[in-house]
């Protein structure tokens, strides 16, 4: 389904990018099932847990510097705000900027409004908001509740953004709208491309936007050779940064499942290519999408040198870290596209991947390019592999780890690292998703894994003293005993 980019609604990823939460077998058939359009989802029987898109809009938002987010909902959507604010403070510090707290505010819907409409409400809050704040830009997000009554929030932000004279968009993330998560970046995404980014008024070709989270900046260890100047986006930019977005020579990004909708709508509103192969992790992404960028902007010669010195460069330590790691099993879990980046690095610096279990699946990107498979790119490099598709089940996690048996675990979320360390597992938490960015994040990494391995004690003492809620007789069914027969 084509998207239209000139809308404030964005069509949810299961229809628009073929998106599933269910699946077990191998990586190769997936692969080639998304591509031949016969892929099916698989329902569960059973769940424990979900994540929410309003989660996921609200956070990215809220991390947007001189901006204010409001969540139009009942009080209760409001208790991830200390979360948000969490992390708004901690990537203000890692990135050395003025600490402060995120603007963010709950209408605070209650049964009266739900019955009623809550309109007037939100439009009191909203000039609380800039009363209190002086915001640039508010991002309305909405709530199931909202989405229940019908709440026309569009009508509502038109007033007030006339009345206030800030660009103020709504989001339409309301939780029941889509099984996959990921649909909340797509929301605030759209946002920011309708009411904040602007046409370039001059183009900066040495800018590299980079859709991205909270991670240190090792971009610029890459694109510095070759004259370029990375700019980290969404979090932790300003409102007057996003409007000159469109100004840049290309987009990238850390993971394409992050920015599939924004990259690509970048480039098709305002002209700006987006890099389609994978993100560089491991060493086969880092070559292709270095020459990928060179094409675009004119530098093969400066990126052939730099691909050969710094493989050069690594060559010694590598072949250490693989000394290191032969023999040795890892598994890991995440979100698709970076979960896929970690396949390919653990396999590079020399262990033998178990499988991978991965948070859901989207058929496709939005650019509709098959260079962006980052699923196929590690079939294509490394190999066939055991891989599942588990929306956070922690039950279906614990019991695939437990017949697996892998020798570490490489974890992107953290809600899922403990089941390892339970099962005395050294599990590795991925804190920062761009230390193993580029050929030296391979040594990085590697340096990372090998003294996590050097002290399991933790691991070894929680499964000795902390024992797992689950009986044996549910332990012992088949890790996917609950997803059901594919429609």
């Amino acid at each position: 389904m084509a998207n239209n980019f000139n809308t404030p609604g964005v069509e949810i990823r299961e229809r628009r990018l073929g998106s599933i939460t269910g699946y077990c077998g191998k990586a190769e058939e997936l692969v080639e099932r998304s591509r031949g359009c016969s892929l099916r989802n698989r329902e569960r029987k059973f769940t424990q847990c979900g994540t929410c898109s309003s989660f996921c809009a609200t956070l990215q938002l809220s991390l947007i510097q001189e901006a204010a987010v409001v969540n139009h909902a009942p009080v209760g959507c409001a208790g991830d705000f200390s979360m948000f604010n969490l992390y708004n403070r901690y990537g203000q510090t890692k990135r050395k900027m003025n600490v402060s707290n995120a603007r963010l505010v709950s209408t605070n819907l209650t049964e009266h409004d739900t019955i009623f409409g809550g309109k007037e409400k939100l439009l009191e809050t909203l000039r609380e908001t800039y009363r209190r704040f002086h915001p640039k830009a508010i991002f309305v997000t909405a709530s199931c509740a909202s989405g229940i009554i019908g709440e026309d929030i569009e009508e509502a932000v038109n007033e007030a953004e006339a009345e206030l004279g800030i660009p103020i968009a709504s989001v339409g993330c309301e939780g029941f709208r889509s099984q996959i998560w990921a649909t909340g970046w797509d929301v605030a995404f759209n946002a920011i491309l309708q009411k904040i980014v602007k046409p370039a008024r001059q183009k900066h070709p040495e800018r590299i936007n980079v859709i991205t989270f909270i991670g240190d900046d090792y971009f610029s260890e890459l694109l510095k050779p070759l004259g370029l100047v990375p700019d980290l986006i969404v979090p932790f930019v300003s409102v007057d940064d996003l409007s000159r977005l469109s100004e840049a020579g290309a987009t990238v990004q850390m993971c394409s499942t992050l920015g599939t909708y924004f990259a690509a709508g970048l480039e098709k509103l305002h002209g700006v290519p987006e890099i389609k192969s994978p993100p560089p992790y491991g060493l086969a992404a880092t070559d292709n999408w270095l020459r990928d960028i060179s094409h675009v902007l004119g530098k093969e010669k400066e990126a052939e040198e730099l691909i050969r010195s710094e493989r050069a460069a690594i060559a010694t330590e590598l072949e250490s870290l693989r000394g290191k790691f032969k023999g040795l099993k890892a598994f890991v879990a995440a979100g698709p596209a970076h979960g896929h980046s970690f396949m390919s690095v653990l396999q590079d610096i020399g262990f033998d991947l178990t499988g991978g279990v991965m948070l859901h699946h989207d058929s496709k990107l939005d650019h509709g390019n098959m260079k962006g498979d980052t699923l196929g790119h590690v079939v294509k490099h490394y190999g066939n592999t055991d891989y599942g598709v588990c929306n956070k089940q922690s039950f279906e996690f614990i019991r695939l780890i437990r017949k697996l048996k892998p020798d570490i675990l490489v974890i992107r979320h953290p809600s899922l690292v403990v089941w390892g360390a339970k099962l005395g597992i050294p599990t590795l938490f991925v804190d920062d998703e761009h230390l193993a960015l580029g050929y030296r994040g391979l040594i990085r990494y590697g340096q990372k894994i090998t003294s996590w391995l050097l002290n399991p004690s933790i691991e070894k003492n929680l499964a000795k003293f902390s024992p797992l809620p689950y009986t044996d007789w549910w332990l012992e069914q088949e890790p996917y005993a609950f997803l059901e027969v594919e429609q």
